[in-house]
């Protein structure tokens, strides 16, 4: 299992990463600083390697950091791919830790996606 996250969710993908440690589930966690250009070498061998990657962004899932890496998995090392981010919708102000809970964002969910996932 491998989770690459960007900006901010780096440290929920972490903390996820602990979490799932402790139900016996061995992650990766990928600071993905840049989407563009995206590190190749580094998603090719994450999806080589692992059962399967999850894409954590705190904005729109469509065109972003989960869009790059699907389309370059799906061309180049089929892997089962979850994103995690905004779904096509206009997100509200507030509380930065509710906002992440109410749009499925935050630690729990990303550990139930990885436990999904496998």
């Amino acid at each position: 299992m491998a989770i690459i996250g960007t900006g901010d969710m780096v440290y929920y993908c972490l903390e996820a990463a602990k979490k799932l440690k402790e139900a016996r589930i061995e992650c990766s966690v990928v600071d993905m600083h840049t989407i563009k250009p995206l590190d190749e070498d580094i998603v090719f061998n994450l999806a080589s390697s692992t059962r399967g990657i999850i894409t954590v962004e705190d904005h729109q899932i469509k065109n972003g950091q989960g869009s790059a890496v699907s389309d370059f998995v799906c061309e180049s090392c089929p892997t089962f791919v979850k994103r995690i981010g905004l779904k096509n919708t206009f997100a509200e102000s507030g509380e930065y830790e509710l906002l992440l809970k109410k749009y499925e964002m935050d630690v729990n969910n990303i550990v139930e996606a990885a436990k999904n996932l496998l």
